[in-house]
């Protein structure tokens, strides 16, 4: 499994040396997870922050009426983590399930420990992903709250760009809040649109 795309993610929030991107390297985990497989069960302590190498997954809970509400999805070059969980050691209240074959790099809690003192600049980049995270979070509830099913969509396409070719239009229409027939009119009226 290649690291370049997890420095280059790093990379784009602080500069390592040659020495301390081969000390973060050697603290990772690899892990492949077939499709439907799951990286973090509901209830499961996250013990681990992930970052996506290959395939995607989808962050998720299920409502009391026992519908799956997709959270966000997370592709190629994207970090997922349940945070609650993995800082406060508490089960977890979403679950992290392989939409594609996927394979990731994953960082023990632990080892962020072993970073931190290694690496204190480590401590800048976590920071600044788990902020831009809770600001994704309120954007993303302001989005269902106060856009109309188009907006959401048209959204969703600049946050995902390509994902819609790759997974089905059931996982769309669920991170949506939407039916998939109503998606299926919507993508109709949109290739209408900008044909």
């Amino acid at each position: 499994m290649s690291n370049s795309l997890i420095i280059s993610n790093i990379n784009r929030h602080i500069d390592l040396t040659q020495d301390e991107t081969a000390f973060f390297i050697s603290l990772l985990d690899s892990k492949t997870i077939a499709k439907r497989e799951y990286l973090l069960n509901r209830g499961a302590i996250c013990r681990y922050d992930s970052f996506i190498t290959k395939g995607c997954v989808k962050v998720c809970y299920t409502d009391e009426k026992g519908n799956e509400c997709i959270l966000k999805f997370g592709p190629e070059d994207w970090w997922v983590i349940d945070i609650d969980s993995f800082l406060n050691i508490k089960p977890s209240f979403y679950y992290i399930q392989a939409v594609e074959d996927t394979e990731v790099l994953r960082l023990s809690r632990s080892n962020y420990d072993l970073l931190y003192k290694a690496i204190p600049k480590f401590q800048k980049f976590s920071n600044e992903r788990w902020q831009t995270g809770f600001i994704a979070l309120q954007q993303r509830i302001m989005q269902n709250l106060s856009l109309t099913a188009e907006e959401r969509y048209y959204q969703f396409k600049n946050k995902y760009p390509g994902l819609e070719q790759r997974i089905s239009q059931k996982l769309i229409a669920s991170y949506l809040g939407i039916t998939p027939e109503f998606l299926s009119k919507l993508r109709k009226k949109w290739a209408t649109s900008f044909s």
